[in-house]
């Protein structure tokens, strides 16, 4: 019954929304069902001539409980914008072949995922690969006559063999698995013996080559990689990839190493950066084919070491690093047309901005500051860029700014309609002291319709991570205009560990979970609340998930005065515990400065179960039962001391969510509890 009153809820919502304006009504709160009402745009390319984009838009399809994504074409003019592909399956990962005629794409329609293509002009799908295999990600050489793909196989095995070892499998009767190393699950997912291997074939048809066939590893690496993981050679001989092959070792390693194979398979895997034993990816050529660029970080067993961009000489391997004393961690990287500029984005100061390093001096300068950029592209040979970028009131749209920062314009506006049938809560970010009387930086979101003499209660939002940030990003599970469309302020926190504030900064985190991080939540919002006079300090409560449900967690135990309510989704109650629970070990134990064996010290300093004897707040645990990151024992461990102690408390448990919760109902389930926790215990009480 819950399932269909939300069903009804949301389509008399999108109805509503959809003609709202048309009819003058007057804008809204923003609630849940707006955020899942937006439509996303991602995955966006231009054309080789750089007049069109393809892009991918996702809308809620709620009768699916999932998102519909489909590929639509715009004008860089901002003109001309039309849905190119309408079949109910998913498509995704566009990209243009050499002469523009035609774009790329994956697509379930036939089943499975294989590579489609369509004419840029429009007119009917094409079917260009029929593997036996779903494809996973997809590329094309750069003269337009191969594609790389992978696909999952277990190693030794071709695509066909594989298809047969999985049917029997099915077809056993016993269901056991039997494991003799690590992973045996990962992420979400139990772990079978497969991997993700790439292969080549020619985009006219012919057989794929697996060429990593000798190997047991994955690229892209799981689960989050993708297609900037690997790429053709300037002269399309051969693949660059990246792979994490450690042997047992891959539980508790960060060595992700490029490789080198020819393309035919004719050869094994060459390791092109074996000194390095930390993280290596992201490979990417110069425009003239002499130098590979690719991100590395320095330190073996930390995955959130800064990312420095390092330059390799295709002729020789000589390397150099390029800006070596820009203390930002660099994501996208792209080379201008002209190969003298190196574009990339970084978080920077609670943004995600987009900077261009000079090739040869390692000269920065900011071309974008405000707001998140998700992606971007150079166009009109260096001279303007291409971008994807939301912040705290807009989701992500396609912009285009001048190489210089200059002259920035909409190219899409695909959440006008939606956006002015909404009212949101307007931001603001200060900074204040912290650790040490350290400059910590903090956003406050007002609530909507505010009024300076009223007092508003306040959800105080904690991020994960802990090297994350909550950020100018529109976010589509942690989004404060849901909190400030119901009237709370929001009060968010960047405190050492965070990302953008340099390394050094993000480093202090580690070994001191439980130290610095809640001085510097003590104190920014004790800071927002000197600021803003408007903020009721008696009516505060804290939520947070994955590090930031640790934080809850410890919080209950060692700031059990501070709020009214708290919110701990996915959250490690016993530290010590969650190091043998978890999978990527190389994580705790960084952290934690080595094993529990090796340094119980590191597990028990900051664990919050070991505190339980101070906690009284009224607590919401919310979980996932695939989440195999944070285990869900966990969180029914939390409730369980919770019920035990007589403190007023809730459980929301997903089995069929991972770490986030993703499934459009399941979302608005979230939602609908956390706020409502939130009324019962804020709302009203002064």
């Amino acid at each position: 019954m819950r399932f269909l009153l939300y069903s009804i809820l949301f389509v008399i919502y999108l109805f509503t929304a959809g003609a709202g304006n048309a009819y003058g009504a007057e804008p809204h709160p923003f609630t849940v069902y707006d955020l899942w009402a937006m439509d996303r745009i991602s995955g966006e390319k231009v054309s080789p001539d750089g007049k069109l984009i393809v892009f991918v838009l996702r809308k809620t399809d709620l009768e699916a409980n999932k998102g519909r994504t489909d590929l639509w074409l715009i004008g860089v003019d901002g003109k001309g914008l039309k849905q190119l592909t309408t079949d109910p399956a998913g498509d995704n990962s566009p990209c243009w072949s050499k002469d523009g005629k035609w774009i790329y794409f994956l697509s379930t329609r036939s089943g499975s995922s294989q590579v489609w293509r369509i004419p840029a002009a429009g007119g009917k799908e094409e079917k260009v690969t029929d593997e036996p295999l779903d494809v996973g990600n997809f590329i094309l050489s750069p003269d337009g006559s191969n594609i790389a793909l992978t696909m999952e196989v277990f190693p030794g095995k071709d695509p066909k063999e594989t298809v047969k070892q999985l049917d029997e499998i099915k077809n056993r009767k016993a269901t056991g698995r039997i494991y003799d190393r690590l992973f045996f699950r990962h992420w979400d997912s139990w772990c079978d013996g497969r991997r993700s291997h790439i292969f080549v074939m020619p985009i006219a048809g012919g057989a794929a080559v697996d060429i990593m066939k000798d190997m047991d590893a994955d690229s892209p690496v799981k689960p989050f990689g993708g297609d900037d993981e690997f790429t053709f050679t300037p002269d399309g001989k051969a693949i660059v990839f990246t792979a994490a092959d450690n042997g047992r070792e891959e539980a508790w390693s960060t060595n992700y190493d490029l490789f080198l194979a020819p393309i035919d398979g004719s050869k094994p895997s060459q390791r092109l950066t074996e000194k390095n034993k930390a993280r290596d990816t992201s490979p990417v050529f110069s425009p003239d084919g002499k130098t590979m660029a690719y991100r590395a970080m320095k330190r073996p067993g930390f995955e959130a070491d800064r990312f420095y961009i390092i330059l390799r000489s295709w002729a020789d391997g000589k390397e150099r690093v390029l800006a070596e004393n820009w203390d930002f961690s660099a994501d996208t990287v792209i080379w201008s047309p002209d190969g003298k500029t190196i574009y990339t984005t970084a978080a920077n100061l609670g943004q995600e901005s987009l900077f261009a390093i000079d090739v040869n001096n390692g000269t920065v300068k900011t071309v974008v500051k405000e707001g998140k950029v998700n992606s971007f592209a150079v166009i009109d040979k260096g001279k303007r860029i291409v971008y994807n970028m939301s912040n705290l009131k807009t989701p992500a749209e396609l912009y285009a700014i001048d190489a210089n920062g200059k002259n920035p314009r909409a190219i899409t506006a695909v959440n006008a309609e939606k956006l002015a049938a909404v009212k949101m809560g307007d931001y603001e970010q200060f900074s204040c002291k912290g650790w040490n009387d350290e400059t910590i930086y903090c956003y406050i979101v007002k609530p909507v319709d505010f009024d300076p003499a009223k007092k508003y209660p306040i959800a105080f939002l904690i991020h994960g991570g802990p090297q994350g940030s909550f950020g100018n990003n529109f976010h589509y599970r942690w989004n404060p205009q849901t909190y400030t469309g119901a009237g709370y302020a929001v009060v968010m926190v960047d405190f050492h560990g965070s990302t953008g504030y340099g390394q050094a900064f993000c480093d202090s985190i580690s070994g001191d979970w439980g130290g610095k991080p809640l001085e510097d939540l003590q104190k920014g919002l004790a800071a927002a609340l000197e600021r803003y006079p408007w903020m009721d300090g008696n009516r505060v409560g804290a939520l947070g998930a994955s590090y930031g449900g640790y934080m809850i967690n410890w919080i209950a135990g060692n700031w059990p005065d501070g709020f009214r309510c708290l919110v701990t989704h996915d959250g490690n109650l016993d530290e010590r515990a969650a190091y043998f629970d978890t999978e990527e070990l190389w994580f705790p134990e960084w952290d934690h400065q080595g094993t529990p064996w090796d340094n119980p010290e590191g597990y028990e300093k900051h664990n919050p179960v070991n505190f339980l004897k101070n906690w009284k707040t009224p607590m919401l645990v919310v979980h996932g039962g695939l989440d195999f990151r944070v285990v869900e024992t966990q969180g029914l461990s939390t409730f369980n001391a919770l019920q035990r102690k007589g403190i007023p408390s809730k459980l929301l448990y997903f089995p069929d969510e991972n770490h986030w919760v993703l499934k459009p109902h399941n979302g608005i389930l979230w939602h609908q509890t956390v706020l409502a926790w939130l009324d019962q215990w804020l709302k009203d009480k002064k």
